[in-house]
């Protein structure tokens, strides 16, 4: 399976590709947070192996994309939201209560494949997302 961006990290990670050594895949090795991932260049400005983005993952990537054609980017479209309960975390953060996160993965189950949820700070909803055409990062820099 292809590594997805967004249409708006497409400009970002044809950079990275061509200046910065490729895209680095980072995958969450952080029990509770086990879906994430982060990307990062490759390479930092000076040619050396990036750093760690987050305690949460491995001291190196899990992979090194350098190819435009192995990176699909995503024109993404909203397919529902709702208001979920929010409840205080250690200190001053909050955290979805149990039963949110409950509803928010079930919905994202039932929008199928490549789906996913984004998190409207503004109205304190989930916002369900899923990729609505795509091509790969290789046919976006032509076409770019």
């Amino acid at each position: 399976m292809k590594h997805r961006c967004t249409i708006d990290n497409a400009p970002r990670f044809a950079d990275w590709i061509e200046n910065r050594g490729g895209v680095a895949i980072w995958r969450s090795v952080n029990l509770p947070n086990p879906g994430a991932s982060w990307s990062t260049p490759a390479l930092t400005e000076e040619g050396e192996p990036y750093p760690k983005p987050t305690w949460q993952v491995d001291t190196k990537p899990d992979a090194v994309i350098t190819d435009p054609r192995d990176i699909e980017v995503t024109v993404d479209r909203e397919v529902k939201r709702f208001r979920v309960g929010i409840r205080r975390s250690n200190g001053f953060s909050f955290k979805v209560t149990d039963g949110g996160s409950r509803r928010i993965r079930a919905a994202v189950e039932k929008a199928g494949e490549g789906a996913y949820h984004v998190f409207d700070y503004d109205t304190q909803e989930a916002v369900i997302m899923v990729p609505a055409s795509s091509v790969s990062l290789q046919e976006w820099i032509e076409e770019n």
